[in-house]
């Protein structure tokens, strides 16, 4: 089963997710009022380039794109739910914003997002961050051996569901390695005891993205690259890789 990584790959990994975490804190930490997109890209550009590390997202183009996505690192800003381009865009009192980022050590890939507000915060927007992030862990806590993805994929969607969030249609977390996306699939909703059973060494990206107002509909930008969502209302991003063993979850991209 070639989506299964041995003990040395993992570590590999670990690295790259060390990379992954540490430009995410270092782009939150800058990020203010008064900042553009373009600068925080800057920033993880000099983040990843110390650590001698390769960003993953610049220049990555699948199949569906039309051109290259041209950040180091994907900065969505409210209504933008992910795949955001670091341009101009001066940050504003009260933005929401989710920055996604992914590099390569070695050869192997790291990904991870995170989403905060910039200047005062609304209480509803704090909500939806806290409520994605919490959907994370939910997934985190359900990546174990034996766990069949419905399992996964339910932890993740159900309560976000019943706590009436939208979930981004047809975008979900993936399988890592070698690649920035591979096998398999991770959805955010699912049924339990469906789906492929969750194996030691399995390693995947869980990412929940929740959207007010309970709709899952979005369209793309006229970038080709940001997805917003349909109904105008803000979202949140939340992503960690995980590495599934016999003692459980173990999140790679960490400090």
């Amino acid at each position: 089963m070639s989506m299964v990584k041995t003990p040395e790959e993992i570590a590999l990994m670990r690295e790259a997710g060390r990379v992954v975490a540490n430009t995410l804190s270092t782009v939150r930490s800058q990020a203010a009022v008064g900042v553009s997109l373009k600068e925080l890209d800057d920033i993880a550009v000099s983040v990843i380039e110390a650590a001698g590390a390769k960003p993953a997202f610049l220049n990555y183009r699948p199949r569906w794109a039309s051109t290259p996505f041209p950040g180091v690192i994907c900065t969505s800003v409210n209504d933008a739910v992910v795949h955001g381009i670091p341009n101009g865009y001066v940050l504003r009192d009260g933005d929401l914003l989710s920055v996604d980022c992914g590099a390569f050590v070695e050869g192997w890939c790291g990904d991870a997002a995170i989403s905060f507000i910039v200047g005062s915060p609304d209480p509803v927007d704090q909500d939806l961050i806290d409520a994605t992030a919490a959907a994370l862990a939910r997934g985190v806590e359900a990546a174990r051996v034996g766990n069949k993805m419905g399992d996964l994929a339910y932890a993740v969607g159900g309560e976000a569901k019943r706590s009436g969030y939208g979930i981004l249609a047809d975008h979900g977390g993936h399988g890592i390695g070698r690649t920035m996306h591979a096998e398999p699939s991770v959805p955010n909703i699912g049924r339990p005891g469906r789906g492929m059973k969750l194996v030691e060494g399995l390693v995947i990206a869980i990412e929940p993205m929740l959207i007010l107002g309970g709709s899952d509909d979005y369209y793309h930008d006229d970038d080709q690259w940001t997805l917003r969502s349909a109904n105008g209302r803000r979202a949140a991003h939340s992503e960690h890789t995980v590495a599934i063993t016999a003692e459980g979850p173990v999140i790679l991209t960490l400090p």
